[in-house]
């Protein structure tokens, strides 16, 4: 059956063709399954599509709990207790005896409701939303919707209708094929999640082997600092017990020295106020004697000892187990007496040139210090600009050696101080003189102002050699030819060399300086 439906005027343009609908601001709500966005149809909640096949399980769920919660479809007051399979509606013992009275239902097959609990399928017929009385049949092609009698008649006239089975293949193809081409994006996105599944339990016992040697190097690294703190204490301990027997001895020998001479003066003192003058000359060999020789001991009145112990955390203290540890602790003292000066440009430097010399760092002892952390203090003053010091960079090296970097501005004598602790280091203060910037050769390195000027006659050469026939310059063999390679501008023979041309000289500058071939 086919039937088409034409709209009216309201609907259409002047050439027929059909108007866009009213534009509307929709609603959207949430799918409480998939969550995706749903924009609700003009007829709001009840326009969305019904899922039969969702109230059918739930009927069949029903049905399974001996029909409770079901009502007649008819009278919607008693519980079921039979089903019409041709009507598919579900009866009470009253609706049922009143369907086989009729004469239109009389011989429609009726079901007892717990013969049917092992059906799958008992859905009731779907009917039209606009025609209630009416069971959707048939298919309306241009709106692409279920529709019945009525509709085929009423809205849907001039439309391309038919029944429903004989569309359902068409549109059953459609649908599968559609089916068929997101097929394999069930199985691509579930292998993906069996990846991700894969991948996230290799990633938990990577996490676990990872973790596993994060504790066992960091057990062992912890053993190996306790271990190193416990050998710091160790060697600080021994050097308070040997600092602390040093104070002793000393201390006990400044104490017998102070007991010995508090004796003798006590002796001489009585023996001066309390004695005659007899008694004074008979003991005073034995007096003079003993005060001489306490006179001559010799003792430090500072302690033999000082309470220079430092920690100095970041500095390598080998191996321990393996690991890499630092910290050590340091008795030397820098001795400022013992230190040393050392580099090329510790006596003479170059104006607007960085130069620089190294300071070593000892001990009493002479040895080097072997570390940093000193408080060195470096001045470059101009002897005749002492309120104008250089600024100075001290670097140190870590190593007991600082670097010492300045540039001069100018030319002159300098006065260097480099102090530690506030003394004189070894060789501290010392002068600098400071010359002027190197001057470049202005003429050529030749061996004769003939041969490198093309044989020009005025061309003159500063060695002062002359060649017959009046040309000026030196050449071969000639009077005052110096015989070696030089420069054709000061004279001098060594080829690095600072040039030493004065300008102003009575020698044309024009004729001093030669063409290079």
């Amino acid at each position: 059956m086919h039937g088409t439906f034409q709209r009216g005027d309201s609907d259409t343009s002047s050439e027929g063709e059909l108007k866009p609908p009213s534009l509307q601001p929709q609603i959207g709500i949430l799918c409480p399954v998939c969550d995706a966005q749903v924009d609700l149809p003009m007829g709001g909640v009840k326009a969305l599509t019904i899922d039969h096949l969702a109230m059918n399980d739930v009927m069949l769920e029903s049905l399974r709990g001996e029909g409770q919660g079901l009502v007649c479809d008819l009278c919607s007051d008693r519980e079921v207790e039979k089903r019409c399979q041709t009507c598919k509606a579900n009866l009470c013992h009253f609706c049922c005896q009143a369907h086989r009275r009729q004469r239109k239902t009389t011989y429609h097959t009726m079901v007892d409701l717990k013969d049917l609990k092992g059906y799958s399928r008992i859905g009731k017929p779907i009917l039209c939303s606009a025609h209630p009385a009416e069971e959707l049949r048939l298919f309306c092609e241009l709106c692409d919707r279920p529709v019945c009698r009525d509709c085929v008649v009423g809205e849907h006239r001039e439309h391309p209708c038919d029944f429903t089975s004989n569309v359902i293949h068409k549109h059953g193809d459609s649908v599968r094929e559609l089916l068929k081409g997101t097929q394999p994006h069930v199985e691509a996105l579930e292998e993906a999640l069996d990846q991700i599944k894969r991948m996230n339990g290799a990633l938990q016992q990577r996490v676990e082997a990872v973790a596993a040697n994060v504790r066992t190097f960091s057990e062992g690294y912890i053993k190996a600092i306790e271990e190193h703190r416990d050998k710091l204490l160790k060697q600080l301990e021994d050097i308070r017990v040997h600092k602390e027997n040093s104070l002793q001895l000393q201390k006990a020998q400044l104490e017998q020295l102070l007991a010995d001479m508090r004796t003798g003066v006590e002796f001489t003192e009585h023996l001066l106020t309390s004695g005659s003058d007899l008694e004074i000359l008979i003991t005073k060999g034995v007096v003079v004697e003993r005060l001489r020789k306490l006179n001559k001991v010799e003792y430090s009145a500072r302690p033999g000892v000082n309470d220079k112990i430092c920690f100095s955390p970041q500095e390598k203290a080998g191996l321990c187990h393996g690991y890499e540890v630092y910290g050590t602790i340091n008795t030397k003292e820098v001795d400022p007496a013992k230190c040393v000066l050392q580099g090329e440009d510790l006596h003479k430097a170059r104006e607007k040139q960085t130069a620089s010399f190294t300071l070593l760092c000892k001990d009493a002892m002479g040895e080097s210090m072997g570390r940093g952390g000193d408080n060195v203090q470096v001045a470059v003053v101009p002897k005749d600009k002492k309120d104008s010091p250089i600024r100075t960079m001290v670097q140190d090296n870590k190593d007991g050696t600082y670097s010492v970097s300045f540039t001069p501005k100018e030319p002159g004598v300098y006065t260097v101080w480099v102090c530690i602790k506030e003394q004189h280091v070894q060789g501290s203060p010392f002068t600098m003189t400071v010359r002027r910037k190197h001057r470049p050769h202005a003429g050529v390195f030749h061996c004769c102002t003939f041969c490198s000027s093309g044989g020009q006659k005025t061309a003159r050469c500063a060695c002062g050699g002359t060649m017959p026939g009046g040309y000026l310059g030196c050449g071969h063999g000639h009077k005052g030819h110096p015989g070696r390679p030089h420069w054709s501008c000061c004279g001098k023979f060594n080829e690095k060399s600072e040039c030493t041309w004065v300008g102003g000289q009575s020698t044309p500058r024009s004729l001093l300086r030669t063409v290079a071939l």
